[in-house]
């Protein structure tokens, strides 16, 4: 059975929710857990009054039996407390003359939520997803391309937690730049504690500082600031994915998964794009040998990863936020139906600066792609069968290989090309 999850819901509509098929049983798993990570999602300087109203918490309907996993699909839900404002202009069935007539009186008499949206943002999914679906109302994708979405992928992420930290797997986040300001890797950093209760989840506390203070200023302006998330997942074993497709390598999985996530532009592992800025000799890791059952690296450069396959240290891996589309000046755009240009483009309350959040995401992005490559790895219909099958497998990485007749003590180059 292959892991997967698929979310389902609308940014003002009456729930979000998410399924998982796939993962084994008996994995520990309650509602206060994933409400953990939820919280954690809604915070940080520059989030917007959405998240004063959502109080979100997952309701477990299916799939968990007195705290673990049962193997069958998990179903996940939360409710959208701003559903009560919004229940008529999000309305499920087929308005009659009266309910159309009704919004038509709403629109007219001031109320934003009822009329239709059709000047469209520069930077959101409002025109093409508009033009590809056919829509004359962009509210058709703004609610559905909304960050909102990611409240399922994060408690899907927090189910994903419990079963690889039953594998001594864990993956944290911290907020790496917002802005033109960037956390310095040479100062003295924090305690993951200590990060994890600031205002931006920031090791530098000195930069985190100046992070705020150009939040702040872009909030004066009417402006969004966009950032650096960086997440880090340690007790990775090596042997998760495969060099012998395209669609089997872990680095690849993660790439699409980390910019799948709403504003993210750009990713990147390890050293990243500054591998392009150095020679060989200073960019590859070197390798230490093997001690205590473990291949060892001088550095972790590649950042876990080496021809698309976990090598055992620690996986590091960055997204680009770009800034919010949403602005409270908004800028020049068009409109939908007429084509002509209009002064400003639609404006709903948005946040001003989201890197925070969108590593706690991150996070969840890392967690669902590494619980699927570990179970494609492993198998197993029970956790308990997993951790016997990836017990066989690290003890015999660890045992010394048997030498064969006839090698050559040193390799050959197989060519890079």
């Amino acid at each position: 059975m292959t892991f997967r999850f698929l979310t389902a819901g609308e940014s003002h509509g009456q729930a979000l929710g998410v399924i998982l098929e796939g993962l084994p049983a008996g994995v520990p798993v309650s509602a206060d857990v994933i409400a953990a990570d939820l919280a954690r999602r809604q915070r940080g300087h520059g989030r917007g009054a959405r998240m004063t109203i959502e109080q979100d918490r997952a309701t477990i309907l299916s799939g968990v039996r007195h705290g673990r996993t049962l193997g069958s699909p998990i179903l996940l839900e939360v409710a959208n407390r701003d559903w009560a404002n919004w229940t008529r202009v999000m309305q499920v069935e087929r308005l009659s003359d009266e309910e159309a007539a009704e919004l038509v009186a709403l629109a007219a008499g001031g109320d934003k939520r009822a009329r239709p949206v059709t000047r469209v943002r520069p930077g959101h999914a409002d025109l093409a997803g508009a033009v590809k679906y056919d829509f004359d109302d962009v509210r058709d994708v703004l609610e559905r391309a909304s960050a909102r979405e990611t409240t399922m992928r994060v408690a899907a992420g927090a189910v994903c937690r419990a079963f690889l930290g039953e594998l001594g797997i864990d993956v944290w986040s911290h907020t790496v730049a917002v802005g033109d300001v960037a956390a310095d890797p040479q100062a003295r950093p924090r305690s993951r504690a200590e990060a994890e209760a600031s205002p931006l989840r920031c090791l530098d506390a000195a930069a985190e500082t100046r992070m705020v203070a150009a939040i702040d200023e872009a909030r004066s302006a009417g402006d969004t600031l966009g950032g650096v998330f960086e997440v880090v997942a340690t007790g990775v074993p090596l042997g998760l994915g495969s060099h012998v497709q395209w669609d089997r390598r872990l680095d690849g999985a993660l790439a699409q998964a980390i910019v799948s996530i709403n504003a993210v532009k750009g990713v990147e592992f390890g050293l990243g794009f500054e591998q392009t800025r150095r020679r060989g000799s200073a960019v590859h890791d070197v390798i230490t040998g093997r001690t205590d059952g473990r291949w060892n690296h001088g550095t972790n450069n590649a950042g876990g990863l080496t021809g698309g396959i976990s090598n055992g240290e620690p996986l590091v891996v960055r997204g680009a936020v770009k800034p919010i589309s949403t602005l409270a000046r908004p800028l020049p755009s068009a409109d939908l139906l007429t084509g002509l240009p209009v002064d400003v483009a639609h404006y709903e309350r948005s946040d001003i600066s989201v890197v925070p959040a969108a590593g706690v995401i991150g996070e969840a992005m890392v967690l669902l792609t590494l619980t699927r490559f570990m179970l494609e790895k492993t198998g197993g219909d029970s956790l308990a069968e997993v951790r016997d099958n990836l017990a066989r497998f690290q003890a015999r990485a660890a045992a010394a290989t048997a030498s064969v007749p006839g090698a050559e003590p040193e390799a050959g180059s197989g060519g890079d090309d």
